[in-house]
């Protein structure tokens, strides 16, 4: 299998990380997962679609392509959203992990996440962490598990539950 590359995002890939977010609505709505991000496309959503193009045209985004073609996309910061319980250690935090639904199951996600840890070592930060929704059947939960990520506080946006996962690094340094 061909291994991903990575690419600087830029604003014009709004439209294709929207097509990533409608698919992934798509998948999980087939699912009974609406609790995750709802039933309705991101694109047909005004605040949904101007939160995307910030994410495009942020500086941020980074893009995985599988033979050219968009297969995920990844944005870190060292600034974790407000609603995340906060740390006393500098760390690098996953804002954005997603990828394309044609590409399920060929290690997208977890090629991110292995950049995105090799990113924190080559800044010298030991803390990696990514959250995700908590509800449905726990698959997501069970998916960082499985990459590696320890469990750590559950938090509440609404109605919406969320679980933080952090990964200490070995050999990174401290920040």
């Amino acid at each position: 299998m061909t291994e991903p590359t990575i690419r600087p995002g830029v604003a014009a890939d709004a439209g294709l990380l929207l097509a990533m977010f409608d698919g992934a609505v798509a998948w999980l709505t087939e699912r009974g997962r609406e609790g995750q991000w709802g039933s309705t496309p991101w694109s047909q959503d005004p605040k949904r679609v101007e939160r995307v193009n910030g994410m495009a045209s942020g500086g941020k985004l980074l893009i995985a392509e599988l033979d050219g073609d968009a297969a995920g996309a990844l944005i870190l910061t060292e600034q974790p959203p407000a609603h995340i319980p906060p740390v006393t250690e500098r760390e690098l935090y996953i804002d954005l992990l997603i990828t394309a639904r044609r590409h399920t199951g060929r290690g997208v996600g977890s090629f991110l996440l292995r950049h995105a840890r090799d990113e924190a070592r080559r800044r010298g930060i030991g803390l990696v962490r990514v959250d995700c929704w908590a509800g449905g059947d726990g698959a997501l939960v069970r998916y960082y598990t499985g990459q590696g990520f320890t469990p750590t506080e559950r938090f509440h946006v609404g109605d919406w539950t969320g679980q933080v996962f952090e990964d200490r690094l070995d050999g990174a340094g401290v920040g």
